[in-house]
């Protein structure tokens, strides 16, 4: 009740837009229906596991037929990865106001999206982990938008959120701007579980904002692999899907 009458009040005292026009709604939270319109929703047919779209149907019901280029050149680390919206121009604004600005509004709303789109990764699965931030930046940032989203999804699908089974041993520089190489460089070795015995044997949901070049998610997994880790998927908010490594 006093969570709701402190949303009305503020929004009386800065009139809520849409995340993604910038024009008036009528209450925080919620997108114009030309919002709407841009965000690009992803779907099947996409790879069997990391998620990327197809642009066609496959033409044979073979299992290589539901693999990407690239997981059949090099099988991933992680065993699927699934994310709702493409991270492009419309997507974007959400995100950024989300991971730095604060913009808590819309967390509900996105762990409903990323539980659609990841049905097959919470099936089974013993528990939900935020990829990690460091200390450091926890301390600079306030919060860690990845634990937001695990909590919500956590909350609105019974699987239980853990956050000390998997944490960042060494800050590290942003991602934002490097090359794939770059990337996979800047987390090697970033993470580490700290009881092995947590992990053994389960099946985890790594839970992230953006799927870029798949570094961080590979880092995680191969961590949580070598402690045990029966299966590690990955849900995200966006991911990229064109060849091009945008600045998040």
């Amino acid at each position: 009740m006093i969570g709701a009458i402190a949303s009305r009040l503020a929004d009386l005292a800065w009139p809520p837009v849409c995340p993604v026009t910038g024009s008036a709604v009528d209450a925080s939270g919620r997108l114009q229906a030309a919002g709407w319109a841009r965000l690009t929703f992803l779907d099947a047919p996409w790879c069997s596991v990391c998620g990327l779209p197809f642009p066609y149907p496959g033409g044979s019901a073979s299992t290589s037929a539901t693999l990407c280029a690239l997981c059949v050149a090099k099988q991933p680390v992680y065993d699927l990865v699934r994310a709702p919206l493409a991270y492009d121009d419309a997507s974007r604004p959400l995100v950024l106001g989300f991971k730095h600005g604060s913009r808590r509004e819309m967390i509900d709303q996105f762990a409903r999206w990323m539980i659609a789109a990841g049905g097959d990764c919470l099936g089974g699965a013993d528990a939900i982990l935020p990829v990690p931030l460091h200390w450091r930046r926890l301390l600079a940032r306030r919060y860690n938008q990845s634990a937001l989203l695990a909590a919500a999804i956590a909350r609105l699908s019974g699987v239980p959120m853990e956050t000390g089974w998997l944490l960042r041993r060494r800050a590290t520089p942003s991602q934002a701007g490097q090359s794939a190489r770059s990337r996979k460089r800047n987390v090697a070795g970033a993470f580490h579980v700290p009881e092995r015995s947590r992990v053994e044997g389960r099946r985890v949901v790594l839970v992230d904002d953006v799927f870029t070049t798949g570094a961080t998610a590979t880092a995680c997994a191969r961590t949580l692999k070598r402690a045990g880790a029966a299966h590690v998927s990955v849900m995200t908010l966006c991911r990229v899907v064109r060849s091009t490594d945008p600045t998040i």
